[in-house]
């Protein structure tokens, strides 16, 4: 064993959360003890977040094995034997990684594992594999060449490249970006801008994240081609000030640059150059609305205004102004350095090369995902994702964020492209994906959205202030322990809730000013439309067939059973639960208010729910 061994360690958000520092320092003293330099890389996170921390072991000879779920215990067994004794088994093997000819022929490479085998990572080639501070490690894996095809084209190659590519925004809508870019470039003013939106603020999306911690020159990269692109010779990444570890190899890979006279230096004989800065967010999911973003940048309150003008006429600080996602600004550079053809082979005939999803939710594999565009959501959820976990049924995966739909499973083989999963209600979106299983109330996932939706909306037009809002109180109001609604007036309220909640949705829908709003009532009307009897069984039945809407449950104790230890007696906070102590105790219903305290600390299964 020499210095030539190496050790990668995924150590992006997720892996730290997971405890990725302490397997650092485990390996850290191993070397130390064994008195070799081995290098120790931290690496940014490669996407099965369910196996983290992630440790890669390089030996002498090449072969680099991946191990799962590394406890810092294990650390020095899974070292001693790849590294010194020739066994790679002491550990979770998740795969190995082709390197030419050096192979184990028991162990199956990484790319055969279910997780990878129908993913196809071009915009997160590089995460987790390299050193996201490592310029040469970065060049090594192609990085920069398409800086250079983008220099040796011109700007209009450049726009007809990305056209050519069929590479529509990866951040919402999924509008063409050759088209964007060219109603930039064709406008002849002095300054133009190039931002990146970072703001990500969908409840279980991590997508920019990751390639922001795991690959910021390929991001970078990306936004220096567009700026050469469209004239710019400005760009600000707007990424919110909760992603820390993001920021800080941002602005490492900025300086770096910098050095390299990347940034702020002329790149071409006509004097091109690009300099780039980062601006912190505050969290306002509105801020993701290209609009609002630049208000925030500007200095003022994050609101969105009416378009037109659109912000490649009149964007930061009225000039000329391409707003791209993440995702969308590192597929520039894959394009940039395979090639438009490359990438259009990829994806649908409208829905072209690949794209990032976060899987979330009640499924086996959790992560980060990239695959084709055209692959099926049963495909992503049990072939990818290894299924529901605990066994439990599929029920709905929710698409798009808090403003996506959420797709039952009688549409589970829909293609994962713009237009089929618009026809189903839903939206690409970033790219959340959140999956149901059984237990899940489709209620009070709409409530659930509908409550995140309420506190970001920034209040400037009434429908998205007023109306979601008012949808939020129409749904609390369903999953909770109302009257019993033996008054005339009760009854007609809840015989008039669905049409109630339809007619708002629709009107918030046409009379939104911005995408947000527009967007909002979509947990509404995909729930209503596929899950209707579970709407009609809280208002009529006042019952939740799923079991999880606490109000709506009937608590009782088994006499039986119960031994009289008091306890949930002690811990009801209404004095609902009356005994004496050594006898069975029973429930004021009354008094009940359903908070479920006496199911949980009940340690002899005594109370049943209905």
């Amino acid at each position: 064993m020499t210095n030539k061994s190496r050790v990668y360690i995924g150590m992006g958000t997720c892996g730290l959360a997971t405890g990725a520092d302490l397997v650092k320092a485990a390996a850290e003293e191993w070397f130390l003890k064994k008195g070799v330099c081995g290098q120790i890389t931290p690496t940014g996170c490669v996407g099965f977040c369910q196996m983290e921390p992630i440790m890669d072991v390089v030996a002498e000879n090449g072969i680099r094995i991946s191990y799962g779920a590394v406890e810092p215990a294990e650390v020095a067994g899974i070292l001693q034997g790849a590294l010194a004794d020739g066994d790679y088994s002491r550990g979770k093997i998740i795969g190995q990684y082709k390197n030419g000819a050096s192979f184990l022929s028991d162990i199956p490479f990484i790319e055969e594992h279910p997780f990878f085998k129908k993913q196809v990572k071009f915009v997160l080639k590089n995460c987790g594999i390299i050193n996201p501070a490592s310029l040469s490690e970065y060049k090594e894996r192609g990085g920069l060449t398409g800086l250079e095809r983008a220099l040796k084209a011109g700007p209009k190659g450049v726009v007809e490249e990305i056209h050519e590519s069929g590479l529509r925004g990866r951040g919402g809508g999924g509008f063409p970006t050759g088209k964007k870019w060219r109603l930039a470039q064709s406008n002849d003013a002095a300054q133009k801008y190039i931002i990146c939106n970072a703001d990500e603020g969908d409840p279980g999306a991590f997508m920019d994240r990751a390639i922001l911690e795991g690959d910021p020159f390929a991001l970078i990269e990306g936004m220096i081609i567009a700026g050469f692109a469209i004239g710019a010779s400005q760009g600000i990444i707007y990424c919110r000030a909760e992603y820390p570890l993001a920021i800080e190899r941002l602005e490492s890979a900025i300086d770096t640059l910098k050095k390299e006279k990347l940034l702020g230096h002329s790149l071409d004989k006509n004097g091109f150059h690009f300099d780039l800065r980062v601006k912190k967010g505050a969290g306002a999911f509105v801020c993701g609305e290209e609009t609002a973003l630049i208000a925030s940048i500007e200095g003022r309150r994050g609101m969105p205004r009416p378009r037109p003008p659109y912000p490649s006429d009149s964007g930061l600080f009225e000039r000329p102004t391409v707003v791209n996602n993440v995702e969308t600004l590192a597929n520039v550079t894959g394009i940039m350095r395979e090639g438009a053809e490359f990438f259009s082979s990829m994806g649908t005939k409208n829905s072209k090369g690949t794209k990032v999803f976060a899987l979330t939710g009640k499924i086996r594999n959790t992560g980060l995902v990239e695959v084709p565009m055209g692959i099926t959501l049963k495909e992503i959820i049990y072939d990818i994702g290894g299924g529901i976990a605990q066994d439990k049924s599929f029920k709905a995966v929710q698409i798009g964020g808090p403003s996506g739909g959420c797709i039952p499973k009688s549409y589970i083989d829909t293609e994962i492209d713009y237009e089929s999963l618009k026809g189903v209600g839903a939206i690409m979106g970033s790219g959340g994906l959140v999956v149901m299983d059984e237990d899940t109330c489709m209620v009070d996932v709409a409530r659930f959205f509908l409550s995140f939706i309420t506190n970001e909306s920034c209040g400037k037009c009434i429908p998205c202030r007023e109306g979601t809002q008012r949808l939020f109180e129409i749904l609390d109001y369903i999953v909770s322990p109302y009257s019993k609604m033996k008054s005339e007036e009760e009854n007609l309220r809840r015989f008039n809730m669905v049409m109630e909640l339809e007619n708002l949705a629709e009107v918030i829908k046409r009379t939104s000013l911005c995408g947000l709003g527009q967007t909002a009532p979509n947990p509404v009307l995909s729930t209503l439309r596929f899950f209707r009897n579970e709407y009609e069984a809280h208002i009529y039945e006042r019952k939740c067939p799923a079991k999880a809407c606490r109000g709506l449950l009937t608590y009782e104790i088994d006499t039986d059973i119960c031994t009289g230890c008091t306890l949930c007696s002690k811990s009801c906070p209404t004095g609902a639960v009356v005994g004496e102590k050594g006898k069975a105790h029973y429930i004021i219903e009354d008094k009940c208010v359903h908070c479920g305290t006496c199911l949980d600390v009940c340690r002899f299964g005594a109370v049943k729910v209905s």
